[in-house]
């Protein structure tokens, strides 16, 4: 039997995705670009995912922009910022590489100063560090996550677009990991993008959710790629209308997450409960999210105990997906305790299908591979 512990990493995809996208790629394959009646069918299938999405996260469809995933989604919001404007843009170590690099990027392009917020030892931030920042005129995008993609740390996001909109600052959030898991996703962003993939989705495709508000703040996208008029002309490329109708369908049926995922806090906690009996120790405090743990293995490099867990049919991961096969230690967690700490802790993240006898099964072969290394 095989345990699936890596959903933040991606998720099952639905019976239900799969089959309109069945229906959509035998039935409404064609360019949804062209004018013609095949064209026409297809673009009929983009444009009902799109309104799926904008009423999923309560937006006009004309504010939802497809993208090829929460990356692209990201560099956009980020990079459209600074496109005709410098100034400074306010963020974290705790951010998904697809925030940080991109901040690192403008930095040395001269086109954005950036603000690296304290991190804290439970894995939030400083708010107090942000009002104090916030009166800087020179700030223009402040960027948070709702959910932390390593710990489950629910960030303060109605604190922080509080803060920024009090000065008129805008705020681009990253809800990819909240997004169908927790009530608060960032609702009143200026900016905020969404995956697919993390919502029982198609992988290849996601959304930036523009407000009417963000014009009024200073923000106006600019594309990334040159090429053709689709998107409004912000993203260039033909769009996949059968990886939309499945991200249409998952983003309705996300609705319901947050209650199917809550029904897992007692498993979570009894799961912990069980980690802190083997001696372990979570990394991040306060108010995380039902579905994620992060664990502090001292006698392992997380990589190394990550594969042993693999070879005994337990998936975990020893990070961001989006950093697997690199060296780089966990900029999240060196940020919160340090290098050591990052290099030996291991992200085990549950969906709304684990049981407890799934858990169950994981902590005996947890138990039993520890054990075996301290023989």
């Amino acid at each position: 039997m095989t345990v699936y512990l890596d959903w933040n990493a991606t998720t099952p995809p639905l019976d239900e995705v799969l089959e309109v996208m069945q229906h959509v790629a035998r039935e409404c394959w064609a360019n949804p670009a062209s004018v013609h009646a095949w064209g026409r069918r297809a673009r009929h299938e983009v444009e009902k995912a799109r309104a799926c999405v904008g009423e999923r996260v309560g937006a006009d469809p004309r504010d939802v922009v497809f993208t090829s995933g929460g990356t692209e989604a990201n560099n956009l919001a980020l990079r459209s910022a600074f496109s005709s404007q410098t100034g400074m843009l306010v963020t974290s170590r705790l951010e998904h590489p697809s925030v940080t690099r991109v901040a690192e990027a403008l930095e040395r392009e001269g086109r954005a100063k950036i603000h690296w917020l304290r991190v804290t030892p439970e894995g939030s931030l400083d708010l107090d560090e942000l009002q104090q920042v916030l009166a800087n005129s020179q700030v223009r995008l402040v960027t948070v996550q709702a959910v932390n993609h390593e710990t489950g740390v629910v960030l303060p996001v109605q604190e922080v677009l509080r803060l920024a909109h009090t000065r008129g600052v805008a705020v681009h959030v990253d809800a990819v990991q909240a997004l169908g898991r927790v009530e608060e996703f960032g609702q009143g962003a200026d900016t905020l993008c969404v995956a697919s993939h993390k919502l029982r989705g198609p992988k290849g495709i996601g959304a930036l959710v523009v407000s009417p508000q963000a014009r009024t703040r200073g923000l106006e996208l600019s594309a990334l790629l040159l090429g053709g008029s689709q998107e409004r002309g912000l993203r260039p490329g033909t769009l996949d209308p059968v990886a939309a109708s499945g991200f249409g369908v998952a983003a309705g049926r996300s609705a319901g997450g947050p209650d199917r995922y809550a029904k897992l806090l007692p498993v979570h906690e009894a799961f912990e409960r069980s980690l802190a009996a083997l001696g372990l120790e979570v990394n991040g405090k306060g108010t995380r999210a039902p579905h994620v743990t992060n664990v502090w293995v001292r006698s392992w490099e997380g990589v190394e105990l990550a594969a042993a867990l693999d070879l005994e049919g337990v998936c975990v991961s020893s990070g961001s997906a989006c950093s697997a096969g690199t060296s780089e230690l966990s900029p999240v967690l060196s940020a919160m305790h340090g290098p050591e700490r990052a290099r030996q802790s291991i992200r085990i993240s549950m969906g709304e299908t684990t049981t407890w006898a799934e858990m169950e099964l994981a902590l005996e072969v947890l138990d039993r591979v520890l054990h075996r290394n301290n023989l």
